[in-house]
């Protein structure tokens, strides 16, 4: 652990700053993410020379039969092909006739039990979803554990984003391939905005609750939140962390590690007291805790709720049409006081690693030597199905959506990373836990809900 926090000052803001300029890559251009329906996302740049100077092996597989397995967390496209379940496996096989992968893709909680059963046994699959730094199945987890293999040998690093691979490492080696930088944020509702007479996006706390109010009287259900699966708690509770807790304190996990704060500090009961006002006043939707998150991406689309709290990753199902045709906006949730910056929520997306065990690790790299050298048809196929912001150099970004919010990270460096990323695996679980107990009606307050997560990180944390 001790690698850790010689790197945690530049996990936080100017991590995730880089990260913003990066993904703008070699064209300058401030306007968002690649986009999801784009068929030509990236420009050959200095892409390209790494797949010019990929090694031989990525250009001249054995001939061979060879069978790769690959386990992903997430659900299948709602329209369309779907890039790892389809497009992925279809590419390779044009690209490596002897190669068949063979992807399943399963639910995030289902995921993550099915995989870290499947490693711990040595049956894992070849290729694997893991996510930054600390989080659970972060990248240090699995490269301690001996799960992924040490990818540093690969030939693209030098067009990948440092702070993206850096948050992938773990003793200054990459264990995996991030999918790009994701944004916590308010996706929103522009007609009823307009209907309940909100002329412009929250910019605090205080107006952000005052909107709410206007749409709740107005008769529309402000937030729409799917708390049957307890993760998405944690879509609200990091934007207003990112406002209530960083900003005075940037090292403030760093902090933790060596005991100077604790989970149970005023600015993080301050932000569990901000998230629960949103279910006190009966801005979020009442049934939440029996709505799935899908359900709840069906009621935005369809017009039912005025606003959801998710991330750069669901904006396919969230732009899909529903049964209302309505524009929609991407705002960062303001827990900040007047006067005062907006801080975003924003971190390194998961990646794919390689099991250090696969009998086909060679086979496998040549893949991924394939799969991002900038240029390729896989390549090419990959940016256009990501909503993540790139954090290849010479990918255009096309998702205007998330303009407003990144042209602000990029001028400001407003941002810091999801909390869980640098807590141990189970401490984000507890919050999710006691905060549904509030959601569900108990007597549970903000400091029982700090108390357990200083508890769990206690008896988890091993520096």
């Amino acid at each position: 652990m001790k690698s850790l926090k010689s790197q945690v000052a530049g996990v936080a803001v100017a991590s995730l700053f880089t990260v913003a300029l990066a993904a703008c890559g070699s064209n300058n251009n401030n306007t968002a993410s690649p986009s999801a329906a784009s068929s030509s996302a990236a420009s050959p740049s200095a892409s390209a020379s790494a797949s010019a100077s990929a090694s031989p092996s990525a250009s001249t597989p054995s001939a061979e039969p060879v069978t790769l397995s690959m386990l992903v967390s997430g659900s299948k496209a709602a329209d369309g092909a779907d890039f790892e379940l389809d497009t992925l496996p279809k590419l390779v096989k044009e690209k490596f006739p002897n190669v068949t992968l063979e992807v399943q893709k399963l639910p995030d909680e289902q995921y993550y039990t099915t995989v870290k059963s499947k490693l711990a046994t040595g049956e894992g699959p070849d290729i694997f979803l893991v996510f930054p730094n600390m989080a659970n199945m972060g990248a240090i987890e699995v490269a301690k554990a001996g799960y992924a293999a040490d990818l540093s040998d690969l030939s693209f690093w030098n067009n990948v984003s440092k702070a993206a691979m850096n948050d992938m490492s773990y003793e200054g080696k990459p264990y995996a391939v991030a999918k790009g930088m994701d944004i916590l944020g308010t996706y929103y509702n522009k007609d009823l905005f307009a209907k309940a007479g909100i002329t412009e996006v929250p910019k605090d706390w205080d107006s952000f609750v005052a909107a709410s109010e206007k749409l709740k009287a107005s008769g529309v259900t402000p937030i729409v939140m799917g708390d049957k699966d307890p993760w998405v708690i944690q879509f609200g509770m990091y934007q207003l962390a990112a406002n209530s807790v960083y900003p005075s304190d940037p090292d403030f996990d760093k902090k933790l590690q060596t005991g100077e704060t604790q989970l149970t500090d005023a600015k993080w009961v301050k932000t569990v007291n901000q998230y629960k006002e949103l279910y006190d006043k009966g801005y979020v939707s009442k049934n939440s805790l029996g709505m799935a998150s899908a359900q709840a991406m069906q009621q935005f689309v369809d017009g039912k709720a005025a606003m959801i709290f998710t991330g750069t990753w669901d904006l396919p199902g969230l732009t899909a049409q529903g049964a209302a045709s309505f524009d929609r906006g991407f705002f960062s949730l303001p827990g900040n006081d007047a006067g005062q910056p907006v801080y975003a929520s924003a971190a390194t997306a998961a990646g794919y690693a390689l099991n250090a065990k696969s009998k086909h690790l060679d086979v496998a790299k040549q893949i991924f030597e394939y799969l991002y050298d900038g240029q390729s048809p896989l390549f090419q196929a990959w940016i256009a199905s990501n909503p993540s912001i790139s954090v290849f150099n010479g990918v255009t970004l096309k998702n205007e959506i998330f303009k407003d919010v990144l042209t602000e990270i990029q001028s400001t460096g407003h941002a810091f990373y999801f909390s869980n990323q640098m807590w141990p695996a189970g401490v984000s679980d507890v919050m999710q836990s006691k905060f549904a107990e509030i959601i569900g009606g108990k007597k549970t307050t903000a400091e029982d809900v700090t108390k357990a997560m200083q508890d769990k990180y206690k008896e988890l944390y091993k520096g």
